[in-house]
């Protein structure tokens, strides 16, 4: 073969990105460069060619002379459309090889001149046999790479002229640009063939490794596949019958977070079985929701989560000491567990049990609990609960079943050592489906509460690093198994100082931001609020305190409002208070202010704190009959048939007639006769006013009491002891008789508290006797007698009458 060397010629010149066009190939082209639309447009309107090169790097708009390569094609513009974007789409048809020989300047487009590159066919034995090569070699290559289509396949066996062949076999290679490039510069036919053979037998041998590998791989993955296959198959069928993927989807969805979660043995092994009955069943039925349900309350437990907080004592006792004032017991026993757990890794989580009357902060003091312990707080109120399965939940076989109020805590709670709180504990109830209170012995057993079981989750779940905070308002609601788990820790109601300090730093700042005042704007003083306190509330704690701060506060708004007094401000003393408050609603407990016969101030305890309780008896001519008014119990009824029969019993040395009663018809009235009365604590109370009504002398009127009477006139301790002393403070009672079983108690009572009173430990009636009665002076009360002499001769004539 030889090249001759043609006359140059001048044509204009458009680079081509990541493309190389053959003699004989025809290709579309997008055109969107100024230059290249400009060097098409001229190539139509001289009905000439067009010379299209590859450019070296495809990223460059405009390349020059050194980014354009030196051999490309002449091609003739076969169709040309202008698109509306401005682009032109051309349809162009390579003709033959040139050579840039120089660059001819051009204002619109790029314009060259040209030596083709012509070379001629010689035939010869090694042609073709290259020829017959090449031809079997596409034909191989063809079977292994589907995208060549048949008709190309055709088309180049019916192709005679070899340098044809050649180019048309190098348009259809998946080669890279770069390659391409280099076989359109070969100079000679010979070594473009060897060349396109070389890439094809290596296309050849690649496709073949893969071939191999694809093999391998379809072997391992036989199994996978069919199970792919299958479950194609089987979100076909549910789509048919409307059921849809979702169900699949959500079981691979659960799965995951099974395999993320971190669960026990017991509960993994259990969810485990669950999904894999849940997989077999229909997404549409019934038993798939309740399935589901049940696997969704699992993973949504926190099983190993737990808070992290650093314990710091001090600190602690500054947030206790800012949410609440007072109550030093209980803060003393919360920080004594914190120090404890701040020495060791882990304890078995305290169940405390506050007791106290309503509005004294139990429930809050659990919250500044948790805030003091950086720990989640949750809260569940068991007033009115009678159900066992609110405890312990329902068992899957019921319709609507659901895990019960632990554990439902436990998933708001979202971790596994939270402060608990079982709010008003003594107020659940019993009936035919079961006690709830039974239910709450494993609950709060510290040695049971590691495995707590859920009848609806019926699976082991561990309490024991939960801190547990009940709250009552009394001990009598709550079963004595169930008081034996806690720790119980009585909160006494607020005394009237500490209401006065509580309004002060507290509730008339909070009262004031709420009904839009700024500070200062309101100032209530200590008179104000002790009248607040004793005429318009009756309770232990401070929300009715708070709910007269807020009528005050509104009643003054309204009143700023109307007069167009912004800036006014307002103070108010004890006098003033009745003019927002209206009349008050209470009688204020006092002292009786004379020293009277027959009249006694007992102390009592009840739900809202203590009570001056008076007691009055009567005496009228009649026939021994004891008559007992007041709404009083039955155990307080029995306290005075006890006390007047102690009375009997002293008949004698307390200078009465043996056969007084069978004259005499006693009358015993406890006022305020529409609130129920009951308890054995009146029991000393009720003997002094009969005795007193007996051998009429006074009772002194700044003196109370309170004891249980045995019929031998011993005298029981009794509850509330605190509660009746704040009583006694607010009625200006100076002294107040004790049992002497209750000394043990006085370590609870303020130490202010106690300095203000007198109080005296009694242990039998006879000292309660001396101590109330006022005689004259060198009386004596107790006469020279045989003490119930009559009740021994009659013992011993029944004795020696049996013998």
């Amino acid at each position: 073969m030889s090249i001759t060397k043609p006359d140059t010629k001048i044509f204009p010149l458009m680079p081509l990105r990541d493309i190389v066009i053959f003699p004989h190939m025809v290709a579309p082209l997008v055109v969107g460069r100024k230059q290249s639309i400009h060097a098409l447009e001229d190539a139509m309107e001289k009905r000439t060619e067009i010379f299209l090169v590859t450019q070296k790097h495809s990223g460059i708009d405009e390349p020059d002379a050194e980014g354009i390569y030196r051999i490309g094609t002449l091609a003739s513009v076969m169709q040309l459309l202008r698109l509306p974007d401005g682009t032109i789409k051309a349809l162009v048809e390579g003709q033959r090889r040139a050579e840039i020989v120089s660059f001819v300047p051009h204002d619109r487009f790029i314009q060259v001149e040209l030596r083709e590159l012509s070379e001629d066919l010689v035939i010869s034995r090694e042609m073709i046999a290259y020829e017959r090569e090449l031809r079997k070699c596409f034909e191989e290559y063809a079977d292994t790479n589907k995208k060549i289509a048949k008709e190309v396949i055709k088309s180049v066996q019916g192709i005679e002229d070899q340098r044809k062949l050649v180019d048309v076999i190098c348009a259809h290679l998946p080669l890279r640009a770069e390659e391409k490039q280099q076989i359109l510069e070969c100079k000679t036919l010979h070594e473009r063939i060897e060349k396109i053979l070389e890439t094809m037998s290596r296309e050849i041998e690649l496709a073949g490794l893969e071939k191999d590998i694809n093999a391998r791989v379809k072997t391992r993955m036989g199994k996978a596949q069919r199970n792919y296959y299958l479950g194609e198959k089987v979100k076909e069928i549910q789509s048919e019958m409307g059921q849809g993927e979702e169900g699949l989807d959500d079981i691979v969805e659960l799965e995951e977070t099974v395999k993320k979660k971190k669960l026990p043995s017991l509960a993994k092994e259990k969810i485990t079985k669950e999904l894999k009955k849940l997989k077999s069943m229909p997404p549409m039925s019934a038993e798939t929701t309740v399935v589901r349900n049940y696997i969704d309350c699992i993973l949504s437990l926190p099983w190993k989560k737990k808070s992290r907080s650093v314990i710091d004592i001090n600190k602690a006792e500054v947030i206790l000491d800012e949410d609440h004032y007072g109550l030093k017991k209980p803060k003393e026993r919360i920080l004594e567990y914190l120090a404890v757990q701040a020495q060791v890794k882990k304890i078995k989580g305290p169940i405390l049990c506050l007791v106290g009357p309503p509005g004294v902060g139990k429930t809050s003091i659990c919250q500044s609990v948790a805030r003091a312990l950086d720990r989640k707080f949750v809260r569940i109120s068991l007033g009115g609960v009678r159900d066992e399965a609110e405890i312990r939940g329902h068992r899957r076989t019921y319709i609507g079943a659901m895990p019960g109020k632990i554990i439902q805590a436990m998933q708001r709670a979202s971790v596994s050592n939270p402060v608990f709180c079982l709010d008003e504990v003594d107020k659940m109830s019993m009936d035919f489906r079961g006690d709830p209170s039974s239910a709450l012995l494993e609950v709060l057993d510290p040695e049971q509460n590691s495995a707590f079981n859920d009848h609806y989750l019926d699976i082991d779940y561990d309490l024991s690093e939960v801190f547990f905070i009940t709250t009552a308002n009394n001990l009598h609601g709550i079963p004595v198994p169930l008081q034996d788990r806690m720790e119980i820790i009585h909160l006494s109601g607020y005394t009237e100082e500490e209401k006065n300090r509580i309004a002060d730093g507290y509730l008339i700042p909070k009262q004031l931001k709420e009904n839009g005042f700024k500070p200062g704007e309101i100032s209530l003083t200590d008179g104000a609020v002790l009248e607040i306190v004793r005429r318009y509330t009756r309770e232990a704690g401070v929300r009715d305190l708070e709910r007269n701060i807020s009528s005050i506060c509104r009643k003054i708004a309204r009143d700023r409002l109307k007069k167009s007094l912004n800036t006014k401000k307002y103070r108010l003393s004890a006098q003033t208070v009745v003019k927002y408050l209206g009349t008050p609603k209470y009688r204020f407990g006092l002292a009786e202010e004379q020293d009277r016969v027959g009249l006694t101030t007992g102390l009592a305890w009840t739900e809202v704190g203590g009570e001056l309780l008076q007691i009055e008896t009567t005496l009228m001519k009649g026939s021994g009959k004891m008559i007992i008014t007041g709404k009083l119990g039955d155990v307080m009824q029995e306290s005075a048939q006890a006390a007047l029969s102690y009375a009997r019993s002293r008949a004698e040395i307390l200078g009465l007639a043996p056969d007084f009663y069978q004259k005499l018809d006693i009358h015993v009235h406890v006022p305020e006769g529409a609130i129920p009365k009951d308890g054995p604590s009146a029991g000393i109370t009720i003997a002094t006013s009969i005795v007193s009504a007996l051998i009429r002398k006074p009772v002194k009127r700044q003196l109370a009491m309170t004891g249980e009477i045995t019929l031998r006139g011993r005298v029981l301790p009794i509850g509330g002891l605190t509660e009746k002393l704040l009583a006694a403070k607010r009625g200006n009672i100076t002294s107040v008789l004790v049992p002497k079983d209750n000394e043990r108690n006085l370590a609870d009572v303020p130490a202010k508290i106690k300095k203000q009173l007198s109080i005296t430990l009694v242990e039998h009636m006879d000292e309660v006797l001396e101590q109330s009665i006022i005689t004259e002076e060198g009386e004596i009360l107790f006469k020279d007698a045989p003490i119930n002499s009559l009740y021994n001769e009659i013992t011993l004539s029944e004795h020696n009458t049996t013998q």
